[in-house]
């Protein structure tokens, strides 16, 4: 739609843009934690209590957010990546979930440009073992029809038939003898962690107090009713008191529930997906491709990020320790089967430079198959005003967050509006991907970390030209990223720098232990720890990239 240029600066836009990053401090957050009375304090740190956070503060409520561990920690940095309607739904024939996720992705799109893209998704018609028949790929475009007419038209393009010529330009590692053409529809991608920790930042922006490494053991109650928490900080026992308390802690609701004696709890069915990491040039795909998996009924995928590329699957269920999950050598070998099935490609499992496994909260009693399971959520209220939210997925968080202080203002005897239809992540706000991206190089890189706010990047390379060097050999990390990271985005340590703040771990795993030394040192510098301290931590993070390499070879 054209639109006249504005007689003057958009309010949100304007508000957006300041002359240096946000203050978030630690000390300062776990001081707010001792000292306010809150409306409402969300426990758990993924997207889904990061968005209630954020709902709930822009709508003029004192809000507080608490993490055990670091923001994005565990669902919410080991998904697919994707911001997708989701088209096995539609095959479930669960539409309202198609329709409300592709209208959730576009205001992610909107909203938080800088670290949400159009992603194209290629599905192949191979002569035999492909993901569907070829005598079928006439059924399965109207399948695409139907998503696109459910929303995926909001992207502002459909999806397309493509020859065999087509899909080896997209993919010059199928087996060429086995393609007889395609379909290519759009989607989108995050990096979930930074997508994550954005949503985080502007919480803390509109007001809400914010801490990671703050474990919730207990619900505080009086006359019958939620009262607040009682969180563990630095060795601390921390009474954080509110009005209203919400559980966004996903899958940990296995676990702990927080809730009072004879309350329901949902009933949470872990399901365990995972992803390894490979060079591009073993694929050399410049999309996501999907593959079929010899034997099974389920399809695996491949995406390009970068000069790696992620191969995985998800839904398989998981029993074991939530703070313990990890890609083993069986699923390692059924992954690289499926791509060797589908393309001419000599990958193998020393080619493997990294890997990650994560738990999806499915609401949902055992039996069945975890893929028929629809990914609905789930908000319950109990009678002592204890609100917890679970299930869903990365896509529809805002959402879901909507729709739980919607509840939480109905404890509190209040209503108020919505505002983050139509809010902008920190960074979002006035940020041109199309114009920053085309670019390439440096601008590019930070622009989709940053969005606006790659300056106070630049920044501290202008003030220090020795933070322009990559800290990670081979990756286009800065210095000046780790600087960043911790003065600004909480970071406690090496694991949350090279974990989630960049991805090095899931991209180079190797790699980011041999620089683990050099971020430590940073580290120690910019939180004042104690040699001791830093030392411990670098220990502590290459030791864990060891375990995971040995897990996930079998050795």
């Amino acid at each position: 739609m054209f639109r006249f240029p504005a007689r003057k600066p958009k309010a949100q836009r304007s508000r957006l843009s300041y002359d240096r990053p946000p203050r978030l401090d630690r000390a300062e957050q776990a001081a707010a934690l001792r000292d306010t009375a809150y409306d409402v304090v969300v426990v758990g740190g993924g997207v889904t209590g990061a968005y209630t956070a954020l709902d709930a503060a822009t709508r003029g409520l004192r809000t507080a957010l608490l993490e055990k561990d670091d923001f994005a920690a565990g669902t919410s940095s080991k998904s697919s990546k994707m911001i997708h309607g989701g088209l096995r739904y539609i095959e479930q024939g669960n539409l309202p979930l198609v329709r409300h996720s592709l209208l959730e992705r576009q205001r992610l799109r909107r909203n938080a440009g800088h670290l949400v893209q159009r992603l194209p998704f290629l599905f192949p018609v191979l002569e035999r073992d492909g993901v569907f028949d070829k005598r079928l790929a006439t059924a399965f475009e109207s399948l695409l029809w139907t998503y696109d007419l459910a929303g995926g038209w909001r992207e502002g393009v459909l999806h397309q038939r493509l020859s065999r010529g087509e899909v080896l330009a997209h993919c010059p590692t199928f087996k060429p003898g086995e393609v007889r053409g395609g379909l290519l529809y759009f989607d989108a991608r995050a990096d979930d962690a930074r997508l994550t920790l954005g949503v985080v930042r502007t919480a803390a922006f509109y007001g809400a107090t914010v801490l990671n490494g703050a474990r919730v053991t207990g619900v505080l109650r009086s006359g019958g009713r939620a009262r607040g928490v009682i969180a563990h900080i630095g060795g601390d026992e921390v009474e954080v008191r509110a009005k209203a308390v919400v559980n966004a802690t996903g899958v940990w609701l296995r676990d702990w529930s927080g809730a009072g004696v004879g309350a329901e709890v949902p009933t949470i069915r872990p399901a365990k997906g995972v992803h390894v990491v490979v060079p591009w040039a073993k694929i050399r795909n410049d999309c996501t491709v999907t593959i079929p998996v010899p034997g099974r009924s389920r399809r695996a995928t491949i995406t390009r990020w970068g000069n790696v590329s992620y191969l995985g699957t998800t839904d398989e269920d998981y029993d074991g320790d939530l703070d313990d999950v990890h890609c083993t050598r069986e699923e390692l070998d059924f992954l690289l089967e499926g791509a060797r099935s589908a393309l001419d490609t000599d990958l193998k499992a020393e080619d493997v430079v990294g890997s990650y496994a994560g738990l999806r909260p499915l609401v949902a009693p055992p039996g069945g198959k975890t893929v028929e399971v629809k990914r609905n959520h789930e908000i319950r209220v109990d009678r002592d005003g204890l609100v917890t939210v679970v299930g869903g997925k990365l896509t529809t968080a805002r959402h879901m967050a909507e729709q739980t202080v919607d509840r939480v203002e109905r404890v509190l005897g209040r209503k108020g509006r919505c505002r983050t239809r139509d809010l902008n992540l920190l960074g979002a706000a006035g940020y041109d991907a199309e114009a920053v991206v085309a670019s390439g190089g440096l601008a590019a890189h930070l622009g989709e970390r940053y969005g606006t706010e790659a300056r106070f990047v630049t920044d501290l390379v202008a003030e220090d030209p020795s933070l322009g060097e990559p800290v990670v050999e081979g990756l286009p990390y800065l210095k000046a990223e780790v600087v960043h990271a911790l003065r600004h985005e909480m970071a406690r340590g090496v694991d949350d720098v090279l974990s989630r703040r960049t991805r090095a771990r899931l991209m180079a795993r190797d790699a980011s232990a041999a620089a683990a030394a050099e971020v430590g040192r940073i580290c120690r510098r910019e939180l004042g720890l104690s040699e001791e301290e830093a030392a411990a931590q670098v220990e502590q993070y290459t030791s864990a990239v060891a375990r995971e390499r040995r897990i996930l070879m079998g050795e």
